[in-house]
């Protein structure tokens, strides 16, 4: 089975495929999507941090100078949202609204939200205990980062339902060549969630609380200024798209790994969480794929790949490269040397990433708690379609 991000068997299980990728050399070019293919770690980890590429080439280019084709104008409220956003921007701008952006999410941001991310776990899990198991993706899994991002935001509880629907559609928008009814479905959801954001902009102006849209109102540079609004906005999305999308997919991909490995689930504890979510995280990656623009020649092994082209950095191959891990394609919650790259590296690494951490640490410790009985597998679950962002439908446990 070759690389075919559409094939049901391969969003199964891509390792094989991607082995063969790394076999056949360090930049493969794929007629499917006019993308260039990078498998191996070193690569995928040097491209990250080279500046030749970059997540847009308008800072530089016009379209047409680029040699492509401007979205068409119905698509534009994605793109106004997706384009402002960290993930999304290039020097300069990407330096300004990370600085100020993190003045506002700081460590210190995260430490005071711990013990709302602990007591939201323990809550999730005791009514899965509860109710004697059932869907770990729903009860367990996708509503803890939404609630915690809407804490950190400062989105009143009866709005949070409205934050899930949202980002999904948004994120469909991500998958390699998303069809029209896709994005109709990320425009609507793009119009209704700027929308509501800039009305609790508006709120926070008037009367600031202790959440990160009234840090970001109040942060400030002498040299950069302020965050527009409309950055301001596309800052929260990417917050609660990335930050939760990564965090439901680690836990039930993590939780249905272990099912896979249970002498490795057999000796998991609470104190080997921190090296155990983070090898969960590289064993089977949320975010398989991260495109980058090519800005100026870059010569990958001996390919030359010109300025205009597209790559597709392959982080669930780099994560199982032979080159960088020992015995790649073994689970190991004890493995110390770990530099997977679901975070990223380089001047987009995920700015989140000390909150996903903690979320994920709280979510796993708290169904390996004292007291709680053993997880059991109900039935082998189904694969979502997307391959970008790759994750379960269901994970049904019961204890």
């Amino acid at each position: 089975m070759g690389f075919d991000p559409w094939d049901a068997a391969f969003v199964a299980d891509p390792y094989p495929a991607y082995r063969e990728l790394r076999e056949q050399g360090r930049a493969i070019w794929w007629e499917a999507t006019g993308q260039w293919l990078v498998p191996h770690h070193a690569d995928v980890s040097a491209l990250l941090r080279d500046r030749r590429l970059g997540r847009t080439y308008l800072h530089r280019f016009s379209h047409e100078e680029f040699g492509r084709q401007a979205p068409p104008p119905e698509h534009e409220p994605f793109h106004v949202l997706n384009d402002n956003g960290l993930l999304d921007l290039e020097d300069p701008a990407h330096g300004r609204v990370r600085r100020l952006v993190s003045k506002a999410f700081t460590p210190r941001t995260v430490e005071r939200l711990a013990p709302a991310v602990e007591r939201l776990a323990g809550e999730l899990v005791g009514r899965l205990l509860a109710e004697g198991g059932g869907d770990l993706l729903t009860v367990v899994a996708e509503p803890l980062p939404v609630a915690v991002i809407a804490e950190l935001l400062g989105v009143p509880e009866s709005d949070r339902g409205l934050l899930r629907p949202w980002s999904a559609d948004i994120c469909g928008m991500f998958e390699l060549n998303p069809d029209e009814e896709t994005a109709r479905r990320a425009v609507r959801a793009s119009v209704e969630f700027s929308a509501y954001l800039r009305e609790l902009i508006a709120e926070r102006r008037k009367e600031p609380g202790e959440d990160l849209i009234s840090a970001l109102i109040a942060a400030h540079d002498d040299d950069a200024g302020r965050l527009s609004e409309q950055e301001m906005i596309s800052t929260c999305v990417l917050l609660l798209n990335a930050g939760h999308e990564a965090t439901v997919n680690t836990t039930v991909n993590g939780w249905w790994s272990l099912f896979r490995n249970p002498e490795q689930l057999a000796a998991l504890r609470p104190e080997k969480l921190s090296t155990a979510v983070d090898e969960l995280m590289r064993y089977d990656t949320p975010l398989q794929m991260f495109e980058r623009w090519v800005l100026d020649d870059v010569r990958i092994g001996d390919t030359t790949v010109p300025r205009g082209a597209e790559v597709a950095l392959l982080f669930g191959s780099a994560n199982r490269d032979p080159a960088r891990f020992e015995n790649p394609d073994a689970l190991d919650l004890d493995r110390v040397d770990n530099p997977h790259l679901s975070f990223g590296a380089g001047i987009h690494y995920c700015l989140g990433a000390p909150l996903a951490r903690r979320e994920l640490t709280a979510s796993f410790g708290a169904l390996l708690a004292d007291g709680v009985p053993p997880l059991k597998l109900v039935r082998e679950p189904q694969w979502q379609e997307g391959y970008v962002i790759r994750g379960l439908r269901e994970l049904l446990v019961e204890f």
